[in-house]
């Protein structure tokens, strides 16, 4: 759960960053625009052809009588325009990163930029780049593609295709998009497309907490255009944590106040050391012992001022 929500905050921490940014809010939502206009042709020119193409498509039913013609063909007109939007909401991520790929590196070392000052830069050539970014996301697609036909299928099953399948499909669309906004920042770092899966897999629950809210306002194009900017930023910061960059630096500031300490400095979070008092005393633990007399004799005696003597007899014989 702390992942989960973890990779949600990173979602909303990339939102308020480019609305802090506004310069850069305006800026990443170029690729976002073109891309939805391109869209949005695309589907128009879809709706008027759709059903033409099933008419093409279905020869055999000409002969078919009113109204299971019309009924037939209407099912299958519906179908090709809802399979044609289903591929530009699972595709639009994709498209607008391969459009918007120069943009979406500036915002994202920016980002970097804003936290420690420094952003690592992959040093390939902008063409090798873009040949990068655009096979790494065909193979997403082609991953997405195999789960969505398993899908399917599996949406047929009573009672489970139409609770637990749609839910599972959210989260395996709320995964590869993840992988596939990370990769700008991870690209970068020279990361390849099996370790980005890999560090992912590991922080699954993040993955999904950042991709799954992603992928159900994604499934309005226009409000994707504006919140791409924000997911960029915010899957910066997440592949900042999935490489454990932050953990990093803290670590080394840690490193630091301790050398501090060592030369002389006090380390942070710490109180500084008491000066000794210059008027302290120790105090004897036994008493010292006493003097012995260098010379070996014995002190002469002291006269006793007020002892007096008797008067000595008187001898006759004196003369």
């Amino acid at each position: 759960m702390r992942d989960l929500a973890g990779g949600f905050g990173h979602l909303l921490a990339g939102q308020k960053w480019v609305f802090r940014h506004g310069r850069w809010l305006g800026f990443g939502l170029l690729p976002g625009l073109v891309t939805l206009v391109l869209y949005a042709g695309a589907l128009v020119g879809l709706g008027y052809g759709a059903d033409g193409l099933a008419a093409w498509a279905t020869p055999f039913a000409d002969d078919w009588g009113s109204p299971w013609l019309g009924l037939f063909r209407g099912f299958l007109t519906g179908l090709v325009f809802a399979l044609g939007l289903f591929l530009a909401v699972i595709t639009f991520t994709a498209v607008t990163l391969l459009i918007g790929q120069p943009f979406y590196e500036s915002l994202s070392e920016e980002v970097d930029r804003s936290i420690d000052g420094d952003a690592p830069e992959s040093g390939l050539p902008l063409a090798r780049e873009l040949w990068i970014s655009a096979r790494d996301s065909v193979k997403v697609l082609l991953r997405v593609a195999l789960f969505g036909i398993l899908l399917f299928a599996l949406g047929f099953i009573p009672v489970i295709g139409q609770t637990v399948i749609p839910v599972i499909g959210f989260c395996v669309s709320g995964f590869f998009l993840a992988e596939e906004l990370t990769a700008v920042a991870l690209q970068r770092r020279r990361v390849e497309f099996k370790e980005r899966l890999a560090l992912l897999r590991c922080r699954r629950a993040m993955a999904l907490g950042f991709g799954v809210p992603l992928v159900l306002l994604f499934l309005v194009p226009v409000v994707a255009v504006f919140l791409m900017p924000g997911a960029v930023a915010g899957a910066t910061l997440m592949a900042r944590e999935l490489r454990g960059e932050d953990a990093e630096g803290a670590e080394g500031a840690e490193s630091a106040g301790d050398s501090a300490g060592a030369a002389g400095g006090t380390p942070a979070g710490q109180p500084a050391p008491q000066a000794p008092n210059p008027y302290a005393q120790p105090y004897p633990q036994h008493p010292a012992p006493p003097q012995g007399n260098p010379y070996g004799q014995a002190p002469a005696p002291q006269a006793n001022p007020y002892r007096q003597d008797p008067p000595a007899p008187h001898n006759p014989y004196r003369q």
